[in-house]
């Protein structure tokens, strides 16, 4: 997912997932905090984000990512200024100069985050920035971990990984390293719950280098699970957790931001997530309704981070005539295999399975919105414009590891029918390689001088 669904995504589990009446530690301030940033080269990338994110202006983020990051889009930022409303800085809680950490508060709600800068290069200068979720007025006091703390939630994800990763040689070896490294007391030092987590999800990278894999502390404590057996699906939501669901995703139109007609009877479709098939299917299908007239379609998938197998599936229907086999998943645990084929019938029009579609990919297009892009390429249904892809084919689930700390675990692959394999570590290598920025342009370009049917 983008890094806007990712955060709301992760707050909607932190929310949901806390016993009534859990205590957090909470700052409550009535008027804005002004917090000194230190004058350094982190300190310096910390102001220009604040600055140019707080604005919400588009020339003035893109700018940011320019010099900073560029690896990031001003479009995933911007929706991400959207849920929040900006951040307000509460708190520096370790500065050096190359590395910096800090809280924020959301400008729309009481949401507090801890965040972290790491300058990478002098020149260029290059900037990793992460931001982790903590809760409604949480402080930084409500992350400090101890050394029996960080023992068990090394054990937990080893266990975890080694029942379920979807390469058991390679969960081995993952659990192993931890192991080794705490034995080594290379953990000792970390105090904080957020950056252990993020040291352990480096520590893993270096090993299986695979972006679906992740550890994540939780602020709020989270309940019990003891009475579900390892393996079975989640609980079914609470009437509360599901109402939030539906408003976090009201609130973000399920992913669609635009269904519009071009010059020249040009379909333009851009959303930025695969979301829950269930509750998203009625507005998948206004805009795909909306759109099957126009004589070619260009779905815009720069910022699209991801997300449901069966929603990709949904989508696809509409761009096929007849029943057509997609993609199939291969479950480690289970060794089985779901195929994954268009509908026979779905609500609303097709766009049909003739028709000219340009499909816009970023380094950032991700998960299922390159399972997506990959099936169209596969099945010479669509020209794929863009950068290539991010590299991510191994569908999630996340597992308790303790009361604070959770991990997502890949569970099983894609396996593609014509390729019979996928994209992960790899990416969708597009069929016209342009910057990001100008794959729009490139498509609209390509169809005008395209002879019509």
């Amino acid at each position: 997912m983008n890094r806007a669904t990712n955060y709301f995504l992760w707050l909607t589990v932190i929310a949901s997932t806390s016993p009534i009446g859990a205590q957090v530690p909470t700052t409550t301030p009535t008027q804005p905090v002004v917090t000194a940033i230190p004058k350094t080269p982190a300190g310096e990338a910390l102001r220009a984000w604040l600055d140019a994110f707080n604005s919400g202006d588009t020339a003035r983020l893109g700018a940011y990512h320019r010099r900073f990051e560029p690896e990031m889009t001003v479009g995933d930022e911007l929706e991400f200024r959207e849920q929040t409303g900006g951040f307000d800085l509460l708190t520096i809680e370790r500065n050096e100069p190359l590395h910096l950490e800090f809280t924020v508060r959301e400008r729309n709600s009481p949401m507090t985050a801890y965040g972290v800068v790491d300058v990478l290069g002098a020149e260029p200068v290059r900037v990793k920035r992460r931001l982790q979720a903590m809760g409604p007025n949480a402080s930084a006091a409500a992350l400090r971990i101890d050394a029996a703390t960080r023992a068990r939630a090394v054990a937990g994800a080893a266990a975890l990984l080694d029942t379920f990763y979807v390469f058991p040689d390679v969960a081995r070896r993952m659990g192993d390293s931890l192991r080794a490294r705490l034995a080594r007391k290379e953990y000792d030092r970390y105090a904080n719950g957020v950056m252990f987590a993020m040291r352990l999800n480096d520590d893993l990278a270096e090993i299986a280098h695979d972006k679906h894999l992740r550890v994540d502390y939780s602020a709020r404590p989270l309940p019990p699970d003891d009475a579900r057996p390892v393996g079975a699906p989640p609980h079914t939501p609470s009437p509360e957790d599901q109402a939030r669901e539906r408003e976090f995703l009201d609130r973000i139109n399920c992913g669609f931001v635009k269904a519009e007609q071009l010059p020249g009877n040009v379909g333009y479709l851009k959303f930025n997530g695969f979301l829950d098939v269930d509750r998203c299917a009625t507005t998948a299908s206004a805009a795909m309704t909306f759109l099957a007239g126009t004589r070619a379609l260009i779905i815009d998938m720069r910022e699209n981070g991801g997300g449901s197998p069966g929603m990709v599936a949904f989508v696809s229907s509409y761009l096929f005539d007849r029943r057509t086999h997609l993609n199939d998943l291969w479950t480690r645990r289970t060794g089985k295999t779901e195929e994954f084929w268009t509908r026979d019938s779905v609500p609303g029009r097709r766009f049909g399975g003739e028709k000219p579609i340009y499909v816009l990919t970023s380094a950032g297009t991700f998960s299922g919105a390159e399972e997506f892009t990959y099936n169209l390429k596969n099945l010479k249904r669509a020209t794929i414009v863009g950068e290539t892809t991010g590299g991510g084919a191994h569908p999630v689930a996340g597992h308790r590891i303790d009361e604070h700390f959770i991990i997502g675990v890949p569970f099983a692959r894609a396996i593609n029918p014509i390729t019979h394999t996928n994209w992960e570590g790899v990416g969708v290598q597009p069929d016209i390689i342009v910057p990001a920025n100008d794959a729009l342009a490139t498509a609209q370009r390509l169809l005008r001088e395209k002879p019509r049917q």
